[in-house]
């Protein structure tokens, strides 16, 4: 009885202290993604073996593919991150995070290959129902929200009429899906800034005046971290493209 109760104790002991390096291992990733080191940040959310541990490093490699790696690197960084969101999914199934990384991952990839061959590959309907699942498992995610927003201006942009057609994508849909995304994260600068170039994208004249709002809102945002500076700079590129035509 006293052995038994030993081991219970040694066995609860055990997984407390698993949990709380896993915690910190966690909180590791996210110091090294907050401060701009997003490859590392990679590495170190890869090497928890978890499923928010991989979509951390799927969403770190998609970023630094983006917005920092030069051309060259840019494909093999997103079919990177490509696997570590599948492999997030495949260890929880229910991560609505595992999901939007995976669409995150997918898109990215996408717009690396260009518009003929991502269609071509069936990646407009692979991302949207990545991001489908996203929110099926959470329906208030504003990343999730956005995320599908930004789908549906991308692919009008990308493939017009079929896009309509075939995708059932559409200009309203968009539209509400940004407001959905800005009512639930008010205080994001990535979603004044995707709101605005989702706009830009739709190519209504009428938008433009909005768009340079959203832009001014996204600049005028605090950023809190590394990737939220990234924004803002591409935020102050953007306005000054549009206030100079």
């Amino acid at each position: 009885m006293i052995k038994t109760a030993l081991l219970t104790l040694s066995t609860m002991l055990h997984l407390l202290l698993a949990g709380t390096v896993a915690a910190q291992s966690i909180e590791a990733a996210r110091a090294a993604q907050d401060e701009g080191r997003f490859i590392e940040a990679a590495r170190l959310g890869e090497a928890l073996g978890t499923s928010d541990g991989f979509a951390l490093a799927a969403e770190s490699l998609a970023i630094h593919g983006y917005y920092v790696a030069g051309e060259p690197e840019k494909e093999a960084l997103f079919e990177r991150a490509m696997g570590l969101a599948e492999e997030a999914i495949r260890l929880d199934p229910a991560n609505p995070e595992a999901h939007l990384q995976s669409a995150h991952s997918m898109g990215r990839y996408a717009q690396t290959i260009g518009a003929v061959k991502a269609l071509a590959r069936g990646y407009a309907g692979k991302v949207h129902k990545a991001i489908e699942n996203a929110l099926a498992r959470d329906p208030e995610m504003a990343g999730a929200h956005l995320s599908l927003a930004t789908w549906h201006s991308e692919t009008i942009n990308g493939a017009g009429l079929a896009a309509r057609l075939v995708f059932r994508a559409s200009r309203k849909r968009a539209l509400a899906h940004y407001e959905r995304a800005l009512e639930l994260a008010p205080d994001e600068k990535l979603a004044y800034l995707e709101y605005a170039l989702g706009l830009l994208l739709l190519k209504k004249k009428r938008d433009r005046g909005k768009a340079k709002d959203l832009l001014a809102r996204a600049i005028e945002t605090p950023s809190k971290d590394a990737f939220d500076r990234l924004l803002h700079e591409l935020a102050v590129e953007k306005l000054a493209a549009l206030d100079g035509k």
